[in-house]
Order: structure tokens, then sequence, then C-alpha cells
């Protein structure tokens, strides 16, 4: 383990638990955040060669320079 990740772990188990938990419900926030956009990041990686066609074509690439 990282010595950050020692250090950390040190200072949070010399908090009280009402702390602990606050820092473990905001632990989870940033997790679910974090999948959150990976599974953004992958829906529309997914989506992109569905929608190439509509977004790519002479009709629309006057909308290209906006």
């Amino acid at each position: 383990m990282p010595a950050v990740s020692e250090t950390l772990i040190e200072k949070i188990a010399a908090l009280p638990a009402e702390r602990i938990a606050q820092i473990e419900d905001f632990v989870d926030f940033l997790r679910l955040r974090e999948q959150d956009r990976s599974l953004t990041a992958a829906a529309s990686a997914a989506s992109a060669p569905a929608f190439a066609a509509v977004w790519s074509n002479p009709e629309d690439d006057v909308y290209d320079a906006l």
C-alpha cells in the first residue's frame, strides 16, 4: 500500500465515528459519479457509429462550421 494511502487511513481512523460515516458517504458519492461518467462515455462511444450517417452527411456540412 502506498504511503499516501496509509497516511490517509491513519487520519481517517483518528476522526470521530460520525465523521468517518460522512467520509464513507462522500467516497460512495465519488465512486457513483465516476461510474456514471464511465457509463456515459461508453454509451456515447457505442452510439457514435450508429449516428455517423446522421451526423456526417453533405446536407449538414454547413453546420460543421458553427
